[in-house]
Order: structure tokens, then C-alpha cells, then sequence
């Protein structure tokens, strides 16, 4: 990979991503956590420390097993029920604070998990994208499934970011608490690549980056998004021919190339839109529309609000968003 096709850093760019790890879980079976689904903004995820965890999701009724060094986020919020896979009636569970995190423990004398859950929280309106193109739920195996040196590498660095987290969960050293909030953070952009680099992502972003054939479309999109990008242009990167691409490019994401360009967009406009002195005409021009009308009605579907009315909730509805309306003249139609 070279700094050119590095697409990850692109992406990351364009989102906020935050992390927050909430409780260390310290349970001996039978034991079981059941957990409702998450605002829309909130990705759930759990790294299985130690001891192993059966993961259910109720959406779909998927079933999987996590071992020690296992990772999973759920994108989508999905509710979901981890427990040791006994059947037997759980332990009940107690919560302390033990630290940084809270702890939680029982008195199940069984096979022992430790556990760190927490979340990640996605700034709006970036959660549309991450819900767009990321599956619900993504599994990251301590032991990479692809023999590959950039996929065993992604994985071995995951793990050592684990570790680090688990030592500063133990201990109360100062600054302990915001170490491990960026160390979250940092956990999600790794939990992507090594998901990404293994080659194993059912659709979404993470499986069409996973092909080498088809990434260069991604890069460039991500590259420079205001560029007026056509199929055959898209094709002719991936050197294919304009029918197999889409082919390619739908059955990997799920969605076109010209739903992703959107998507990218959008998201690089609700950004632009944060800054008071911002324009609807420089807005519109930068993420490559020369119609402010036609980047308008654009904005609104794909955000359910007006750039204007993006705007002032971004600025929580203050004087200063008001003024700066004048900039997005004409929302009201």
C-alpha cells in the first residue's frame, strides 16, 4: 500500500469517529449480557480479553463464537445478547467502579471471560455513511484468516493496541481515562483495516477495498470527489470495462458507484457546512456541483434537511448560525 491508494486515512478524514470504553466485564459461566439496540450515532463493540463469548444477533439470527483476542462492532446498533453458550440461567451480575471502567462481575464459578465493551460514537451526520456501507455486524479474529503479510501485520498491530488497553483498564495511572478513550478511537480505525486487509468482509466499503482491482475507484472518489467522475472514467482506474465494473463494484458494496460518490459528497458538505463563513455557492462548488439548486435538493434528500437547516443544528441553533444563513440563502422553497 502506498500513501497514494491509502483510502482508510481518506475516509477517517471525512468522519469523526470517537471512543468511549465503558466496563470490563469479569465473568465465570453460566453467564449472559443482553443489549438493546443503539442510537443511531453509537457503534457498540466488545473485545473478548480472555475465555471465549457466543455472539447472537436477534435481526438476523446470526450465531458466532468469539475467542480470546476477538473483536466485533455492530455498525448498524444492532441489539444483540452475548453469553457462554452453557444454556444454564445466568449468574446474576453486579456493576462497580473499578477505576477508569466500570467493572462488572459475578460469582459463576464456571469458565471465566474477561471482557472490555464500550462504543464508538459517529458524529451526524457521518452515521448515514457508516450504516450505508458497513455490514451490521464485523467480527475480527485474533488469528487472521488470510495468510497475507498486510493482513497478519493489521492484526498483530490490533492486538497489541488490545493489550495496551487491557494494561491501562488494570491500572489507574494519570491520564489513564483519556488514554483509553483514544486508544478506542484509535481501536476502530484498525479493527477496519485488519477487516479490510483479511479479505473476509461479507459487502459494504470494507469488502470493495479488499479488492485490489476495484480500490483504485475508491481512492480516487475519496481523492478528489468534486471531480465530474463518469463510469467509463471509474472503469478505465480499475482497468475494466464499464459493464464489468459496475457489475463488480455493486456486488461488492451493495450500492453503485454513483450512490458512493454521493455518499462521500454529502458528507464532505454537511462538513463544509459547519464553518460560519461558508457559502452555499463555494459548498456546492467544492464537492462538484454547479447548481446551488441542484446541490440543494441533493443535500436534502440525502440529509432530510435543507444545508440551511443542517447548518443551524449544527451551530445549536445560535445567533451565529442565523447570520451565517445568508450564506445558504433560499433553503426555504
Amino acid at each position: 500500500m502506498t500513501l497514494e491508494s491509502d483510502w482508510l486515512s481518506r475516509f477517517m478524514a471525512l468522519v469523526t469517529v470517537t471512543g468511549k470504553l465503558e466496563i470490563r466485564c469479569a465473568f465465570g459461566a453460566p453467564w449472559a449480557v443482553t443489549y438493546e439496540r443503539s442510537p443511531a450515532c453509537e457503534i457498540p463493540y466488545h473485545v473478548v480479553l480472555r475465555g471465549r463469548a457466543i455472539l447472537e444477533n436477534p435481526d438476523d439470527g446470526s450465531v458466532r463464537e468469539l475467542g480470546g483476542g476477538d473483536l466485533v462492532l455492530l455498525p448498524h446498533g444492532s441489539p444483540h445478547v452475548l453469553h457462554d453458550g452453557s444454556g444454564l440461567p445466568p449468574v446474576p451480575a453486579v456493576k462497580r467502579p473499578g477505576g477508569h471502567v466500570f467493572i462488572g462481575e459475578n460469582a459463576g464459578t464456571g469458565e471465566r471471560l474477561d471482557m472490555l465493551c464500550g462504543r464508538f460514537v459517529v458524529a451526524p451526520p457521518h452515521d448515514r455513511l457508516i450504516r450505508r456501507h458497513l455490514p451490521a455486524d464485523l467480527v475480527v479474529r485474533a488469528v487472521a484468516d488470510s495468510r497475507t503479510a498486510d493482513a497478519l501485520a493489521a492484526t498483530a498491530r490490533l492486538t497489541a493496541l488490545v493489550e495496551l488497553m487491557r494494561a491501562e483498564s488494570l491500572e489507574q495511572q494519570l491520564g489513564g481515562l483519556a488514554i483509553l478513550d483514544a486508544l478506542s478511537a484509535a481501536l476502530f480505525a484498525l479493527a477496519l483495516r485488519a477487516i479490510s486487509e483479511s479479505g473476509q468482509a461479507p459487502t459494504g466499503l470494507l469488502a470493495l477495498a479488499g479488492q485490489p482491482r476495484l480500490a483504485p475507484a475508491i481512492v480516487a472518489m475519496l481523492d478528489d470527489p468534486a471531480r465530474p467522475w463518469t463510469l467509463p472514467d471509474l472503469a478505465a482506474l480499475c482497468s475494466m470495462s464499464r459493464a464489468t465494473f459496475m457489475r463488480h463494484f455493486q456486488s461488492k458494496l451493495g450500492h453503485s458507484a454513483a450512490d458512493l460518490l454521493t455518499d462521500i459528497r454529502m458528507s464532505l458538505a454537511a462538513n463544509a457546512l459547519r464553518r460560519p463563513s461558508a457559502s452555499a455557492e463555494a459548498v456546492s462548488a467544492d464537492v462538484g456541483y454547479q447548481s446551488v439548486a441542484a446541490f440543494r435538493r441533493v443535500f436534502t434528500r440525502w440529509a432530510g434537511m435543507t444545508p440551511g437547516e443542517w447548518r443551524r443544528q449544527s451551530f445549536g441553533g445560535s445567533r451565529d448560525a442565523a447570520a451565517s444563513d445568508d450564506g445558504v440563502a433560499g433553503d426555504a422553497e
